[in-house]
């Protein structure tokens, strides 16, 4: 292909395959129904498949390195054969990549934490002094040399060697950049390959430098780029996610090639960079939106582009604002998406053929795609003007909020107390986070009933004969505290936006959130509201089969938000509360319908953080606000739980406890509850349930190894206010192992809570004078 003018190319392309065939392969391949060579056979077709499209678009370069089988940190980590000491691999073959992955029965997984301000899961590289470090040619390099076979002008992507390192888990106080040196040995040999294959360009990604990074980080700059530039291919350092051009001056002076900049994230950063932007340099402006669905403003994003290709010439490059990695594959699938929405939106095929239509337009004057741009306006304009988008009475009610709205009507100290009076849980209670095992049946019923091909009672006879088996088995398991099961739901944030307004809904928009674990966030087109109960029957239902109490289920507000494709016509901050306002109101009707324990899920309250230190407080106050006014509605006696996992919650301890809580949930057994420690020092007032196993890896944990874990959270938290339960959600385990785990979590929480009674009334009796007969037991708080 001849390059022309303007080079058009992405930082990266959805992986999972258009009908998801990267999961059902994985899947296939870990239950040993696919052996290995038919699982690369597949990861081929794919990315031959997809680098297909990207030429057929007419991009220049096509991107090689953005597959993986699992997640593409995984892989950098696997090219740098750093694989900790703990799992024993001599090199990391596919069954040791995954078994890092998923962990192994003697081996907890690596950590997962979430890539940035994404709903997207990366698994933590390990670091220690003794960590081996050496390039690994089995990964990367047979894919690159797939791209070359076929012909193609190669742009290979590795993450950046600091943005790896500072992604890195490393015991407390331990200096990760005493590895760079080491690390970079492996990155020199790895980009002189490369170049050695005839490889056009290397693409390296540092979004780490959207964050507030330290001193010497951003010294460690000069000298890795300058260590790295005689051995690689012409380098595109890329930036996404955020501003970045507070180093401006840094970035310009590396001795790369080029530079990548999201305009989408941070529109106002291009200006700084043209000021002096150097001479000898390539600039890649990301103005078509990686991470949402929405159609770009084809003429919005050549006025922006018009300045620079005046300035730069043919060193100007047109891209998205990061890899496609974050939206679904193709529009065109979704055929029964209302045809006035859908005309709206652009998915990854879409947005190739955008990124062609600019480079067009700059090479040949917009004249060349005057369709395509009159389309694009009328497109913009009528979803401005759809009455759909905005509805007067959900504006006023948010407009008419009171600080009142946000309080709950006593302090914790008052509510535990009426709660515990009306629960009367024992010490250290169990319970689990809320979905139990979707099951091939239930899917197979949902599915049915969806498709019109099984009746209303016939749907609801068999979720409900879920349910009722669902709370016999945790019965049976004697846990403290049931859940329904969530048979009835196919995600936890797409059911409930099936039955909001001011949502759509896709049939194949499936994106990757870790490892085979796809979701299909619905799309928030138009203003929210609640038009009738969400959850309340199933929740009663599952109540009047138990004396036990039952938690109601519900997906809070910002996870709503952030686990959605939200509309960028209004601020986010007025999307959340129109949500919380419409949860607000199933949570009040959960409590009138005698449901004691109300479970507001938010996982995604991280995930939502800036990644600038500066915004944070403003996006913690409306956060903050937003939940407590979902959970304000309630009687003291109503026990508010909230559950969070797979992020670094350390450094926002403050806005969680200002949630305000009666129960959080966290996940806490792959870091050996070095999570909670965070929670203990900052000594946080509620009660807290950290999870005693890890829900995505097949292996249960013997009962030793959980109450080791116990007794290591009862050295951060006290025993009247500690719960016992797993990391999170079951829905994607089996039932035998479920049980299997819940069982022993239930016997290491029975053994623990013996152990502590009879400390208590041994230290009773010590103190109680001679003669005076026994103390009576304690009650437990």
């Amino acid at each position: 292909m001849t390059p022309a003018a303007t080079q058009a190319h992405v930082l990266g392309f959805p992986r999972i395959g258009a009908q998801r065939e990267l999961k059902t392969a994985v899947e296939a391949y870990w239950r040993g129904a696919l052996d290995e060579a038919g699982l690369r056979a597949v990861g081929r077709e794919l990315r031959l498949r997809h680098w297909a499209l990207q030429e057929a678009a007419g991009l220049d370069l096509i991107t090689v390195g953005d597959f993986a089988f699992y997640d593409h940190l995984h892989n950098a980590t696997a090219l740098c054969s750093a694989a900790p000491a703990r799992f024993g691999l001599d090199e990391i073959d596919l069954a040791g990549y995954f078994a890092m992955a998923r962990g192994t029965p003697a081996q907890p997984a690596l950590a997962m934490k979430k890539w940035f301000d994404t709903n997207y899961h990366y698994l933590q590289p390990e670091l220690s002094e003794d960590l081996r470090l050496a390039l690994d040619r089995d990964w990367l390099f047979p894919e690159v040399d797939e791209a070359l076979a076929q012909g193609y002008r190669v742009k290979a992507v590795l993450p950046g060697p600091l943005t790896w390192l500072w992604l890195s888990a490393a015991a407390p106080g331990f200096d990760k950049l005493r590895l760079l040196s080491r690390l970079l040995n492996v990155y020199y040999a790895a980009v002189a390959e490369l170049k050695r294959r005839g490889v056009a360009w290397l693409q390296l990604d540092e979004p780490i430098l959207a964050l507030d990074l330290p001193a010497e980080w951003l010294t460690a700059y000069r000298t890795v780029y300058r260590e790295l530039a005689p051995a690689a291919p012409p380098m595109l350092l890329a930036t996404y996610f955020g501003d970045v051009s507070e180093h401006a001056t840094l970035l310009t002076s590396l001795p790369v090639a080029g530079l990548h900049l999201d305009l989408v994230r941070s529109p106002q950063q291009l200006q700084v960079f043209l000021r002096e932007y150097p001479h000898d340099k390539v600039l890649s402006l990301g103005v078509v939106d990686g991470r949402n669905v929405w159609r770009t403003d084809l003429a919005r994003a050549l006025a922006v582009l018009h300045p620079a290709k005046a300035q730069l010439g043919e060193r100007l490059w047109v891209s998205a604002s990061c890899s496609l990695l974050h939206v679904p594959h193709d529009l065109a699938q979704e055929t029964r998406l209302d045809p006035r929405i859908k005309n709206w939106m652009a998915f990854a095929n879409q947005k190739l053929d955008e990124l062609a239509l600019l480079k067009r337009a700059l090479d040949q004057g917009e004249a060349a795609i005057w369709p395509a741009l009159q389309a694009s306006a009328q497109a913009i304009e009528d979803r401005r003007r759809a009455p759909s988008t905005t509805v007067a009475a959900v504006r006023e009610r948010v407009a008419a909020l009171t600080p009142a709205a946000a309080e709950r009507r006593s302090d914790f100290s008052r509510r535990i107390e009426a709660q515990q009076a009306r629960l009367g849980l024992p010490l250290l209670p169990t319970t689990t986070i809320g979905s139990f095992p979707q099951t091939a049946e239930i899917r197979a019923v949902r599915a049915a009933y969806k498709a019109g091909e099984q009746s209303e009672a016939d749907y609801l006879a068999a979720m409900k004969s879920e349910i009722r088996r669902c709370v016999e088995r945790q019965e049976a398991l004697g846990l403290d505290v049931l859940v329904h099961g969530e048979a009835e739901r196919n995600d936890m944030v797409e059911y409930f936006g099936e039955q909001l307004d001011g949502f759509a809904f896709t049939r194949h928009g499936w994106v990757q959130s870790y490892g085979s674990r796809c979701v299909k966030p619905p799309v928030i087109y138009g203003d929210v509201a609640r038009p009738r109960p969400m959850t309340v029957a199933w929740s009663a239902y599952a109540q009047s089969l138990t004396d036990k109490p039952m938690k109601g289920m519900l997906t809070g507000p910002l996870t709503m938000l952030f686990w959605s494709f939200v509309r960028d016509d209004l601020p986010r901050q007025d999307v959340a509360l129109q949500l919380a306002l419409a949860l607000r109101d199933e949570v009040v009707d959960l409590e009138r319908s005698g449901i004691p324990i109300i479970q507001i899920d938010e996982p995604a309250l991280r995930e939502g953080l800036p990644l600038k230190r500066a915004d944070w407080p403003a996006y913690l106050d409306w956060a903050v606000r937003a939940f407590r006014i979902t959970a304000a509605g309630v009687r003291d006696d109503t026990q508010i739980h909230t559950h969070m996992c797979y992020s670094e919650f350390n450094d926002i301890l403050s806005a969680i406890a200002a949630l305000d809580a009666d129960v959080i949930t966290i996940e806490t057994a792959r870091s050996h509850m070095q999570l909670l420690e965070g929670f203990a020092e900052f000594e946080y007032p509620n009660h807290i349930g950290p999870g005693v196993f890890d829900v995505h890896s097949p292996h249960v944990p013997s009962q030793a190894q959980m109450t080791a874990l116990l007794e290591r959270a009862l050295q951060c938290v006290p025993a009247e206010r500690l719960w016992v339960n797993p990391d999170c959600g079951l829905k994607t385990r089996a039932w035998p192992e479920v049980e299997a785990a819940l069982a022993r979590m239930v016997a290491s929480a029975c053994a623990l809570r013996a152990q502590i009674s009879a400390r208590s009334v041994g230290n009773d009796r010590a103190r109680s004078p001679a003669g005076s007969g026994d103390a009576a037991l304690p009650m437990p708080v």
